[in-house]
């Protein structure tokens, strides 16, 4: 899955059952400039907790989504909108879906067409676009006319649309297509690596998965394979370690491409916080860089840490825990 069907499912479908397991998100935790809200769910109607465990905004909406910079996104109605790390609703549901904030900005579609919304709900860049994706690096992915090119804070083209698909910025290099061969440009649009690549993930840590024929391996800035082709899959790094599969089973390997966490789990999710989403038995838990189980395998589903919690999922029920393993917010449903 892209880090692009990864962000549109989890803020189309909120913070439902159905939104995709974290195992399959390869995105890392952006640090929030306000007080964390949490979605939780009572009697199918979602409202927000705090840090605590405290409810600040009661269970009212169909759909809710984590804050990013202090904003969470509620769906009501049909309708999507924004409310403060308060719980009150700053930005009336009227958009048909939207994105998280990010450099005080957040990617809207009303009426089939993309824009981008302030902290306040004021357009500031117009619904134009076919698609969107969050700001990085100064820079955000948008789709016009059937090709992605990338946008600066003010609306404008700095790259113009002339890829297949396009990625995010990360650590100033973007993910780029052309035919069916992937590459890496620069913020300036200049190619970084030509595409040459079957698949690519987001780089960071100085390293980017990549697939050559049917395995994948690792490249740097330049293109030089620095790990070689060797896994079923592999994920961006964070937090200096990057999820690998061999054979059916996922460990960790460090930037040199050394096995640090050997393959033994039936799913994995990227580090977080110092701990990752691990499975086994169909059973959910969390694990430490060294691969020992920090909280025991035991929900249904999980998600991984941001703001040093984590959502977890026991049948229908929905709770947080902290990195002791201990309920902040007891489970619902």
């Amino acid at each position: 899955m892209t880090v692009r069907t990864a962000t549109r499912l989890l803020l189309i479908l909120g913070a439902a059952a159905l939104a995709a397991r974290a195992a399959s998100a390869q995105r890392p935790a952006d640090s929030d400039a306000g007080p964390a809200l949490l979605p939780v769910v009572v009697d199918d109607k979602w409202g927000f907790a705090d840090r605590t465990g405290k409810i600040v905004a009661a269970p009212q909406y169909d759909e809710a989504a984590e804050s990013s910079a202090g904003l969470a996104a509620v769906k009501l109605s049909r309708r999507w909108g924004f409310v403060d790390s308060r719980g009150r609703l700053v930005v009336t549901p009227q958009y048909d879906s939207v994105g998280r904030f990010a450099a005080g900005l957040a990617w809207v579609e009303l009426d089939g067409r993309f824009g981008f919304i302030d902290p306040t709900g004021r357009l500031a860049i117009n619904p134009q676009f076919d698609r969107a994706d969050e700001f990085h690096n100064g820079r955000a992915a948008v789709r016009l006319g059937g090709r992605w090119g990338h946008i600066d804070q003010k609306g404008s083209f700095a790259i113009n649309p002339q890829f297949d698909e396009a990625q995010e910025f990360s650590d100033a290099l973007a993910a780029v297509k052309i035919g069916d061969r992937w590459g890496y440009v620069e913020r300036n649009g200049k190619y970084a690596v030509n595409p040459q690549f079957k698949k690519a993930g987001a780089y960071r840590d100085g390293r980017a998965p990549v697939r050559l024929d049917d395995l994948w391996g690792y490249v740097d800035g330049r293109g030089k394979l620095a790990v070689n082709p060797q896994f079923k899959e592999a994920s961006p790094f964070s937090e200096g370690l990057a999820r690998v599969r061999v054979g059916d089973l996922y460990g960790y390997i460090d930037t040199k491409g050394a096995l640090v966490i050997n393959p033994q789990f039936e799913k994995a999710g990227d580090f977080h916080d110092g701990l990752a989403l691990a499975a086994l038995k169909d059973r959910y838990g969390f694990i430490d860089t060294d691969g020992k189980f920090a909280i025991n395998p035991q929900f249904d589903e999980a998600w991984g840490f941001t703001h040093g919690l984590a959502r977890v999922k026991i049948e229908r029920r929905f709770g947080y825990v902290n990195g002791d393993g201990h309920y902040v917010y007891n489970l619902t449903k």
